[in-house]
């Protein structure tokens, strides 16, 4: 083969190269422009598919954090009637437990939002409350202020007996009285102070007092102890009591005298002051106090027949000398006040003239009582 042969072989070769290389070019770029467009449309697709988990996604999410942001909640002021105790020392969160149990709220933590918007998740008080099943939690909010708690206001006036202490109870509470009486027996519940000697009797203080419905009957009886208790600190029973050369048990007693025979707060220490003089003189006088037979006879008043004063009992001061043994009343804190400070004077005796207005006299001398009995005659005693 000679070089011109050579050449244009190589020639042939470099045009047939070229040419397969133009080619292949041409046909290769459109080979890729099908295959970029294809290429191009599966990742499209796939930025769809995934733009629709996550749009789905977030929206289930969506749906999920709100339920978990909002709790369930009812709407309205409910149907029915259910009761609802608030126990002392109870959390805001304690009591929409028993709320949501209960079927008042939808849920515990519709009630605690509720309070705290309310700003009043402190402010829960001990009591029983009427609410209704199926209220928003909101609704519920609003009926629990102190005012709506479920009560009863007890008032006992000073120097009810204990007897007409636990039926007033009874009937104003609804409760057996039975149950009080039970209750007044067993002492050992009730805080009695040790110089009451077990007896309840004078230590049932006389107030107003606001009762729940599921208060027992023996914690009433000892929220009245409670407050005889806070008085008797407050006038420093024990120590007055010492400064006269007497017991607390003996001050409650004259206490409870004083409280049954006087018409007007006004005369109580004069009262007082009478019970002490008989008690100190020498040799010493019975102290003679109607009330007392009264009480042993399970009577009313301050008037005693003459065969009434003869009764055996140790209650009955006409018969023996002393204090009877125990109080006959359960005395105000005045009656109280009268037998630790009793008025200044010689007083022997006093006699209730007009018992129309509760006016007492006081006397010194029998010729003077004589003449304040012939007084209580006339005004028809």
């Amino acid at each position: 083969m000679n070089d011109l042969d050579l050449n244009t072989l190589l020639g042939a070769e470099d045009d047939g190269g070229r040419t397969r290389r133009t080619r292949g070019g041409r046909g290769g770029r459109r080979r890729r422009r099908r295959r970029n467009r294809g290429g191009f449309v599966a990742p499209l697709l796939a930025f769809v598919v995934l733009a629709g988990i996550i749009g789905g996604g977030g929206y289930y999410g969506y749906m999920w954090l709100n339920d978990a942001l909002v709790p369930d909640d009812y709407t309205g002021q409910g149907t029915g009637e259910v009761v609802v105790e608030i126990k002392d020392g109870q959390s805001a969160s304690d009591v929409a437990q028993e709320l949501e149990k209960q079927g008042v709220v939808a849920s515990a933590r519709a009630f605690t939002n509720a309070i705290a918007n309310a700003n009043r998740s402190g402010s829960l008080q001990p009591g029983s409350y009427k609410l209704r099943k199926n209220m928003s939690a909101a609704s519920a909010v609003a009926l629990l202020i102190p005012d709506n708690r479920m009560r009863a206001t007890v008032t006992l006036k000073e120097g009810l007996r204990l007897s007409d202490t636990l039926k007033t109870l009874a009937q104003e509470t609804g409760k057996p009285v039975k149950d009080f009486a039970a209750a007044a027996k067993d002492v050992d519940q009730l805080d009695l102070p040790k110089y009451a000697k077990g007896k309840l009797e004078g230590y049932a203080f006389p107030a107003t007092y606001e009762v729940q419905p599921k208060t027992t009957a023996s914690q009433i009886l000892g929220a009245m102890v409670k407050r005889f208790n806070q008085t008797a600190e407050q006038m420093d029973l024990e120590g007055g009591a010492k400064a006269l050369g007497h017991t607390p048990h003996e001050i409650m007693v004259i206490a409870s005298i004083v409280q049954a025979e006087a018409g007007r707060q006004e005369d109580m220490p004069k009262i007082a002051r009478v019970i002490y003089n008989r008690l100190e003189r020498k040799p010493q006088m019975k102290l003679e106090m109607d009330s007392t037979v009264m009480y042993a006879l399970n009577k009313y008043g301050t008037a005693a027949s003459i065969p009434e004063t003869k009764t055996k009992s140790p209650y009955n001061t006409y018969l023996n000398l002393g204090l009877p043994p125990g109080p006959i009343t359960n005395p105000g804190d005045h009656a109280i006040e009268a037998a630790l400070n009793p008025a200044k004077g010689p007083w022997l005796y006093f006699v209730a003239t007009d018992p129309k207005s509760n006016i007492t006299k006081f006397a010194t001398t029998e010729a003077e009582r004589q003449a304040l009995l012939a007084e209580y005659r006339r005004n028809g005693g």
